[in-house]
């Protein structure tokens, strides 16, 4: 009796079972292709914009680091930059902890 009612519980045998084998990768892909656009490449970019700014920074520029001090920039090193945030205070920054400088943040305010 438990026989009989598992193959009656089977599945459906024959070529109605299941679809194609890309239609069943379509939604797949076509979520890769959402995060991609979304995500993924709008990082990337941002990560290169940021990548150039560091690389292009030189003395005297005045910055804002990613822990908020502003400061103005009096030495470069390939890991470090030294800072005055004030009249005589000094600090080291690691050079990726520079999040963007003072005059591009004033003009995107400005814009808004």
């Amino acid at each position: 009796m438990f026989i009989s009612t598992a193959y009656a519980m089977g599945a459906p045998g024959g070529p109605a079972g299941q679809g194609g084998g890309l239609a069943g990768f379509l939604p797949i892909i076509l979520l890769f292709a959402i995060f991609y656009f979304l995500l993924i490449r709008p990082q990337q970019k941002k990560a290169k914009e940021h990548k150039t700014m560091i690389e292009n920074l030189k003395k005297g520029n005045r910055v804002v680091t990613s822990g908020g001090i502003y400061g103005t920039i009096l030495s470069l090193d390939d890991t470090t930059i030294g800072l005055e945030i004030a009249e005589k205070v000094k600090i080291k920054v690691a050079r990726g902890n520079i999040a963007g400088l003072i005059s591009d943040i004033e003009t995107q305010a400005k814009s808004k």
